[in-house]
């Protein structure tokens, strides 16, 4: 008994021997799990390795054993590995591990780039077979510190399967490092998609890489299936790393290159496939000629006849419109579209960066020469959509491939094709100036919904729950449409002068008081606070020149997550951003018409604040918002149905009734609550004693 309990010491201090003890908070951090998570294991399970060591506060534990015993842990969601295994938190845990020498050199004060780039080079020389060098990229004097980073790319060697996999873990660190080199990397999933688009061309088919990076997009191919490869990287430590990695997974025969003309100059003009994710400045460059759509009209000029680019580019690119003087950005974006260049725009699901959470990213499909059937066309995809429908996952890339390939699919909210120029006078086109961005173009009728079979029983249920109406709610007509509607933007009603845009306007909180003008702003639309409560002074507002005041009949619209509409039936409030509205500048002189008793036209006013509050509230204009930390939608990008004068007439009459009607039960309603609220204060207080009267 003896000896088998100093076997299993003895096996137990081998173990230990290999990787450093570990504490709850390591144990956290290599798993990728919470703190709670880890406190739950160790309370629930008896299973879990008794700790080896340390203080009752901070006790130590055996790295191989946590490691094992996370190996019964799949985790959740995760993709299956190529072999069919669920990946477990053990596997999770040790490659961490494997790592945590580096790190800890890190801790010690070597920067991180010289860090990556050392252990890159020693990786990637052990591949080649040369002496590894381990002070390569390291300023002189740093004997110790190379020795212990020899020993930790050793370790993750020997843990690894290949020198190209411990190359890509390197890479894979660069967040825990606090590199700059996260900021600037492709994310996962954006490889992945482009790499499934780049399957659907023909073996042996030359590639392109601009600002090729570390290779993210590069490593996402597959090599074997293309003959040249060419990579362009300006940045010279980037150039240099991607040089290791590609040593590293033995990967022979892919030139580098500093720029374009370097490329030329060796002769790669023109490639099958050109793939790009340019780095994004830290300042939009609107104004500047290099700016991110640069790389797109490069990627057009490299590709060889009927060949195809993929360009990453932040979604600001496609949404900022034409103007009086137009910028180098809305230059090559209408010079891509004139080419025919441009033969599908994906944009990409939000906080896909996970370092750039506030960065939203659209892939321009770029073409050379377009099919006859496609020509003057671009296939518009919502992969933002598609995402929230399958997961970031196998099924969102496939659902994004199916779609730019399925030209002849019906329309739908995920995609859609969009001609480039107006074939008639009132048909949509990409040139108009407006956003090219899916989120503000595509929009249709709501999918598997009856619009007459709901409205009846809408009708149906507000005649049961309200029977004093009932008689006026059974008047309400319900009829189908014969034929299709029209619709037009809110752009161009604006720039028609039928609409005036009021921007909300930013006020001092110390300026906000309880008398003066009334302060409309998010909390007011949200219903959080009582139109009323904040105000301003009319001497204080004239601190705020550019602020302007509502006018009788004006709309008020949130368009955070969602749109909610206000008329504002008074006028006299002030918008606090960012809340803005809309102004109908003939309802003015319709009212003034009205008031004098003078005849009114039908056709006088083209739409009723009312219905235009609804209208834009509708599920088809709720869809479109956009952004990657608050969604928002774009005003000027939802549309309204043309309809005859006498309809709008009507729908007005209706929906100010409805609103009259909705005024008193919320009157009622708020009696009710002040009387139930009274009733309970008093009777906490001992101040009140409730009895039923005797029904008479």
């Amino acid at each position: 008994m003896s000896q088998v309990s100093e076997a299993g010491e003895g096996a137990r201090q081998a173990r230990t021997h290999r990787f450093e003890p570990v504490t709850l908070g390591e144990i956290k951090e290599l798993a990728g799990v919470g703190r709670p998570t880890v406190s739950n294991w160790r309370r629930r399970h008896v299973s879990f390795p008794a700790a080896m060591g340390g203080t009752e506060s901070k006790p130590l534990f055996d790295a191989e054993e946590v490691a094992e015993w996370l190996d019964a842990r799949p985790v959740p969601e995760a993709e299956r590995e190529d072999d069919g295994r669920t990946p477990t938190y053990g596997d999770r845990f040790r490659a961490a591990l494997r790592l945590r020498r580096l790190v800890a050199l890190k801790h010690d004060g070597v920067p991180a780039e010289t860090l990556i780039r050392s252990a890159l080079a020693v990786i990637a020389d052990s591949a080649a077979g040369d002496r590894p060098d381990p002070a390569a990229g390291r300023e002189p004097g740093g004997r110790e510190q190379a020795g212990q980073l020899e020993q930790a790319v050793a370790e993750l060697l020997a843990g690894t399967p290949t020198p190209g996999a411990a190359a890509d873990a390197v890479l894979g660190l660069v967040g825990r490092l606090e590199s700059d080199l996260a900021m600037d990397a492709t994310p996962a999933v954006v490889a992945d998609l482009v790499a499934a688009l780049v399957r659907r061309t023909a073996a042996g088919s030359s590639v392109i890489s601009l600002d090729a990076g570390t290779g993210d997009l590069l490593f996402a191919l597959d090599h074997a299936r293309h003959g040249r490869i060419t990579a362009v990287e300006p940045d010279g430590l980037r150039r240099e790393l991607l040089g290791h990695r590609l040593r590293a997974h033995g990967v022979r025969g892919i030139g580098l290159h500093t720029d374009v003309p370097a490329l030329r100059a060796e002769g790669c003009a023109a490639a099958d496939v050109v793939v790009a994710d340019p780095p994004y400045a830290a300042g939009e460059r609107e104004t500047a000629d290099d700016g991110p759509l640069n790389r797109a009209v490069e990627a057009v000029r490299l590709l060889a006849p009927g060949g195809t680019a993929y360009v990453v580019v932040p979604s600001w690119t496609l949404v900022r419109r034409r103007t009086g003087v137009r910028s180098p950005n809305v230059h090559l974006r209408e010079y891509l579209l004139l080419e025919d260049a441009v033969a599908g725009i994906v944009q990409l699901p939000r906080r896909i960066h996970p370092f750039r959470t506030g960065a939203e990213l659209a892939l321009l499909v770029l073409r050379r020469d377009a099919e006859p059937g496609r020509r003057g066309r671009v296939r518009l995809v919502d992969g933002d959509r598609i995402a929230l429908r399958t997961g970031l996952g196998e099924r969102w890339t496939q659902g994004v491939a199916e779609a730019l390939g399925a030209a002849d699919a019906p329309a739908s909210e995920e995609a859609r094709d969009l001609p480039v120029a107006a074939a008639g006078p009132r048909d949509e086109h990409l040139l108009d100036g407006g956003s090219l961005l899916p989120a503000h173009r595509l929009a249709s009728p709501e999918r598997g919904l009856d619009h007459f079979g709901a409205s009846l029983d809408a009708r149906r249920e507000a005649a049961a729950a309200l029977p004093d109406l009932r008689e006026w709610i059974g008047g309400l007509g319900i009829a189908k449409r014969e034929g299709p509607v029209l619709h037009r933007r809110l752009d161009e009603h604006v720039r028609a002068g039928q609409l005036k845009l009021l921007p909300g306007h930013r006020i001092r909180a110390e300026d906000v008081t309880d008398t003066g003008l009334v302060i409309i702003g998010r909390e007011e639309m949200l219903g959080t606070l009582p139109i009323g409560r904040r105000r301003i002074a009319l001497e204080t507002l004239a601190g705020y020149p550019q602020a302007a005041v509502t006018e009788r009949g004006d709309v008020l619209l949130l368009t955070e997550h969602g749109v909610r509409t206000h008329v504002d039936d008074a006028g006299g409030c002030v918008l606090l951003a960012p809340v803005q509205g809309l102004r109908i500048t003939a309802y003015a002189q319709h009212q003034e018409q009205r008031a004098a008793g003078g005849p009114v036209r039908p056709g006088s006013l083209w739409i009723g604040p009312h219905p235009l509050a609804r209208l834009l509230a509708a599920p088809r204009n709720q869809q479109r918002g956009s952004g990657s930390l608050v969604r928002r939608v774009s005003v000027r990008d939802m549309d309204l149905p043309q309809l005859p004068p006498e309809e709008i007439t009507e729908l007005e009459a209706v929906l100010v009734e409805t609103d009259r009607h909705r005024a008193e039960v919320r009157r009622q309603l708020d009696a009710l609550d002040a009387l139930a609220e009274r009733l309970a204060a008093g009777v906490a207080d001992g101040a009140l004693a409730l009895r039923r009267r005797p029904s008479r």
